[in-house]
């Protein structure tokens, strides 16, 4: 038998933490003694050490549907969120793999400088990469391209204008629109195509600790499903049972 501040201490939480964890559906509901008090059991223990496991691979969200859906006997609905949590990885995946080999693409054909000057029209950048108005505002219903306004006009900054060099010169290269955006996307969050190689590694380490993430918490949640398992199946959820 344990109290909220025995749980608590084992992960370095609040006993608070541990009683907002229960009200939330993530741990399942403590018995109570004459007084009033909270009193938890090893299946509390396994609950939070799923749900926490899970946090550090799936996000708060996923862990919390998946812990909920635990709870109340519903199967289905912890493999969906499982499933969809493993494709999107899978997806970044790919588009990493995307970004690496526009990278090189990017590396040997540096773009040219955007030129002196403030923001320019989209009929000038345009005429700069010898496509039309229409291309370009394609390009940017695709999220490509991002120009700012002035007075509903497309204004091109120096970087929309490099960004439109590099959409142009990965387009001839037959990458699809929505690859070239995410390409794009990571090429702004490095601060350009240069310091790309380097956030491309970065980002590789993150999926891959991101997916030993998930692989342990997907272990801690098949110790705890088969702590709650009946002989003949699927965990019951909390009321099942009982009387």
């Amino acid at each position: 038998m344990y109290r909220p501040v025995d749980l608590a201490r084992a992960h370095g939480l609040s006993a608070q933490a541990v009683r907002n964890y229960e009200q939330g559906g993530m741990i399942p509901p403590a018995a109570r003694t004459a007084s009033g008090y909270r009193v938890y059991t090893d299946e509390h223990v396994g609950a939070l050490g799923a749900y926490l496991a899970l946090v550090r691979g799936y996000g708060y969200r996923a862990a919390g549907e998946i812990m909920r859906a635990v709870l109340r006997g519903d199967l289905p609905a912890v493999l969906a969120v499982v499933g969809a949590a493993h494709v999107r990885l899978q997806r970044d995946r790919e588009t990493v793999d995307r970004v690496a080999s526009a990278a090189v693409v990017l590396a040997s054909h540096p773009v040219g400088a955007a030129g002196p000057g403030g923001p320019v029209s989209i009929g000038v950048v345009a005429h700069r990469l010898g496509v039309t108005p229409a291309t370009l505002r394609k390009w940017e219903r695709a999220g490509v391209l991002a120009p700012a306004r002035s007075r509903a006009a497309r204004a091109y900054s120096p970087d929309d204008v490099r960004d439109a060099e590099l959409a142009h010169l990965l387009r001839r290269g037959g990458y699809r629109l929505e690859h070239i955006a995410a390409v794009l996307e990571q090429v702004r969050a490095a601060g350009g195509p240069g310091p790309l190689a380097a956030s491309i590694e970065q980002w590789r380490e993150r999926l891959t600790a991101q997916g030993r993430a998930m692989l342990t918490g997907s272990a801690r949640l098949a110790d705890f499903l088969e702590l709650r398992s009946p002989p003949d199946g699927f965990p019951l959820g909390p009321s099942a049972g009982a009387g």
